[in-house]
């Protein structure tokens, strides 16, 4: 029998609603997340981090500029402990900060061939598309500017950070654009690893980094994730649909890939389990790294409604 990665690779997006809307974020709808701020306010997302950060804004990052130097408490962030002035006394000493104003939020949105993805409400790239349009209209609000890393699987489009709604404007239009010229495209060309890496490149330091993806490529990015999270606030929201969590009802199902089939057997409780770890195993992967990074995780499944999913928790 097939592994169950290739088995998740087989799947196409046929059981999906025809709906257009199900298959590419439209426009409107994208307009229309601007209405969803209001569940953002006093977000925070599930730490997995050690520490929460410092900063009292919605994002619960570390976007803070320097103020003074003080003795280390218990408590404080060990990333802000000042190595040289601790050396000097011979004893711990914390930098301080206030809250900065004006901070970059940038959004790498993955609209790759494993986001095409979907066999209930929407495709995946679209689920992903409304939250990276929520976190620009979220960031108008909180007066910061945002950016957008857009990663098709052949390039990335770069848009810098800037604190207009005419530039947020253009950038849900070209995810439209994007999404619909990609759709029935089966295969990448660009690894996102490259993508990655033309984002790191890009970004100053300190800024808040959103990265919407189901992480099918997690092995080859995560280096680059790294060396972002010790700069800037990093945030993995991970995209899934729900049969890659739980499997299909017992049966024979047909699979099919670009111009390839296969079949697999759903026999029972054995197989469910087996299924259903191999999801588990790939998703606390990807938690442990956070843990160790001081990296935010967060999963979102891409037939609910997502409003009820980023409400305060």
């Amino acid at each position: 029998m097939a592994k169950l990665k290739e088995i998740f690779d087989f799947f196409n997006s046929e059981h999906v609603s025809n709906q257009n809307n199900a298959l590419v974020p439209d426009f409107q709808d994208l307009l229309k997340m601007r209405r969803l701020v209001p569940y953002l306010r006093n977000m925070r997302f599930r730490q997995t981090a050690l520490t929460a950060g410092d900063s009292r804004s919605s994002f619960k990052g570390r976007g803070m500029e320097f103020a003074e130097v003080r003795l280390y408490n218990a408590g404080d962030d060990v990333r802000d402990i000042d190595w040289r002035v601790t050396a000097r006394k011979n004893q711990p000493f914390t930098k301080l900060y206030t809250e900065e104003k004006d901070r970059e939020v940038y959004a790498w949105l993955d609209l790759s061939a494993s986001m095409r993805f979907g066999t209930q409400k929407e495709l995946k790239s679209v689920t992903a598309s409304k939250i990276a349009a929520l976190l620009g209209w979220f960031t108008l609000e909180n007066k910061d500017r945002f950016g957008l890393a857009l990663f098709d699987g052949h390039q990335t489009r770069f848009y810098d950070s800037e604190r207009t709604q005419t530039h947020l404007l253009e950038i849900l239009k070209q995810i439209e654009n994007v999404s619909k010229q990609t759709l029935y495209d089966a295969t990448d060309t660009e690894s996102a690893q490259k993508s990655v890496i033309l984002l790191q490149k890009k970004i100053s330091r300190r800024a808040i980094v959103f990265f919407i993806s189901s992480f099918a490529d997690f092995e080859n990015i995560k280096k680059t994730l790294r060396s972002l999270a010790h700069q800037n606030d990093v945030y993995l929201i991970d995209v899934y649909d729900p049969i890659e969590a739980v499997p299909p009802p017992e049966g024979t199902y047909l699979a099919q890939y670009q111009q390839s089939q296969a079949l697999f057997v759903n026999d029972g409780a054995r197989f469910e389990a087996h299924y259903q770890n191999y999801f588990a195993k790939k998703r606390q992967f990807i938690k442990d790294f956070c843990l160790q990074n001081n990296c935010h995780y967060r999963q979102v499944e891409s037939d609910q409604d997502i409003a009820r999913q980023i409400r305060p928790i």
